[in-house]
């Protein structure tokens, strides 16, 4: 990026070896993007070190460098000689985060985040609604982008320090009053959050995922309790959904950061407390208390997991400053997110197709038990798993969907490099019964075919995702449009 202020590294909390100055004129973590004056931040990656690429930083004008002592090492003859200044910290990712968040300085004036496994991008989605309804000008940040008041694209989930605080400034420029970020392990062990000022930060669940970038399931439930164990003061709010096996842990740890924790879920102890459901084929009627007083509420959304999610967005509205009273009256209005549960055709014998962004064997096996409840007949399935991605998943998926859907058919999800008829065979090994199409389109096509007055029809996997990447290659795919063409392809209208 380039931006024609400066900032000395004091401004940035920085301090250069043998007290050197510099001129700062941006920040740059890709060395193709450095201009002239940049601080550009030499960070340690998984298969190489960027101080690797500090020599064509320098090329193009960097005028300091912040690394670590592996880094300062790597480059050691590089540097030597060079006027740029250079900044040698223990954690270069913190000190990024932190420099990020004064070179753009502005920040919404309520932030929350949630992390856990699923739910986060409809909590995130939920808690702006609900901001919204109130009155307030509110984005959400995460994997569909910015949403909201104002709107962008991002590339990632939890974007890198520069493009996140970036991202916050300009939506402060907007008018941007009240922001709703979506926390991912990977970024929370980047440590890509540490500069954002938090009032409150929720937890939804934990269960196997992304074990192909962390080392286990402890070392990724670490990550995720760092949002609350480091990144959110000790001013701020905990919210945390209590149902799942790592809640009392993650409870346990907000408190001992000196956290008030907001307990979300169907206990005795939770102070939003999930009392009752009733399903209907559009939607639930969610009975619920707060502090002991009992509320009603209408949702139209599908599937029982979308009351918790609202009632840890809720429970972030509370925790960050908004009227019990005023949130509750503003539950009926939420919408869902678009590829969560999401319904994308209606066959002319009634029979619904959703999609959903489920892509492991929890969130699998709990949007399929979701849907139960607002199903009369059959429920189908069609999902895969995806390439060069945590291979342990792949059984436990196909177990997920034996175990909870009547009809299931195996297609390819992303095979990215690695053989599709082989990642297909590891799903199928958890669900032998089930049919193998490896072409998406054609098994969403023969799912929607299976498809008998009653039944509906679960599409899992890509939810918003428009792409399928083979290889090296993203070819435009959208599920939605593809369910929507196989009901006009097979009943001749579309919903």
């Amino acid at each position: 990026m380039s931006d024609k202020k400066t900032k000395s590294l004091a401004d940035l909390g920085l301090t250069a070896q043998g007290g050197a100055e510099a001129c700062v004129t941006g920040l740059s973590v890709d060395s193709r993007e450095v201009q002239e004056g940049h601080l550009f931040a030499a960070l340690p990656g998984s298969r190489v070190h960027g101080a690797e690429f500090i020599q064509y930083a320098l090329r193009m004008g960097a005028g300091a460098i912040l690394t670590d002592a592996e880094g300062a090492r790597i480059a050691a003859d590089v540097l030597a000689g060079d006027p740029a200044a250079l900044v040698v910290v223990e954690d270069p990712r913190a000190a990024l985060a932190y420099a990020a968040a004064l070179w753009f300085g502005a920040q919404p004036e309520v932030m929350v985040a949630v992390t856990g496994t699923n739910g986060k991008t409809s909590v995130a989605s939920f808690t702006r609604q609900i901001w919204q309804s109130l009155g307030v000008p509110a984005v959400n940040v995460g994997t569909t982008g910015v949403e909201g008041d104002w709107e962008t694209p991002l590339a990632h989930t939890t974007p890198e320090p520069i493009t996140l605080h970036r991202v916050l400034a300009e939506a402060v420029a907007a008018g941007i009053t009240h922001a709703a970020m979506e926390a991912s392990s990977h970024g929370l062990a980047q440590k890509r959050l540490d500069g954002v000022r938090l009032t409150a930060a929720g937890f939804t669940n934990l269960t196997q995922d992304h074990l192909d970038y962390h080392a286990d399931f402890a070392e990724y439930f670490a990550a995720k309790a760092g949002l609350f164990s480091r990144v959110l003061s000790d001013e701020g709010v905990a919210v945390i959904q209590m149902d799942g096996a790592s809640a009392a842990e993650m409870a346990g740890i907000a408190e001992k950061a000196g956290l008030e924790v907001i307990r979300v879920g169907r206990g005795e102890s939770c102070h939003l407390r999930i009392l009752g459901l009733r399903f209907d084929a559009t939607g639930q009627d969610l009975r619920f208390s707060w502090n002991g007083a009992v509320h009603l509420a209408r949702l139209d959304l599908i599937g029982g997991f979308q009351s918790e999610n609202v009632m840890v967005a809720a429970g972030l509205a509370i925790g960050s400053g908004s009227d019990p009273a005023e949130v509750f009256r503003a539950l009926p209005q939420l919408a869902g997110v678009r590829g969560r549960m999401q319904l994308a055709a209606t066959r002319k014998n009634g029979a619904a197709v959703y999609v959903d962004y489920a892509h492991t064997p929890d969130a699998l096996s709990t949007a399929l038990k979701a849907l139960r409840p607002h199903v009369m007949g059959r429920l189908v399935c069609v999902f895969g798993a995806g390439g060069d991605r945590d291979t342990a998943k792949r059984p436990l998926m196909g177990k997920a969907v034996a175990e909870n859907a009547d009809v299931a058919f195996v297609t390819d999800d992303n095979p990215r490099s690695e053989d599709p008829a082989a990642i297909r065979a590891a799903v199928l090994s958890g669900c032998p019964d089930a049919t193998e199409v490896g072409d998406r389109a054609e098994a969403i096509l023969r799912g929607v075919d299976a498809l008998q007055p009653g039944d509906a029809l679960l599409v899992a996997g890509k939810g918003h995702e428009q792409g399928q990447t083979v290889g090296d290659t993203v070819f435009p795919f959208d599920d939605v449009e593809q369910a929507s063409v196989a009901v006009a392809a097979l009943d001749g209208h579309l919903i």
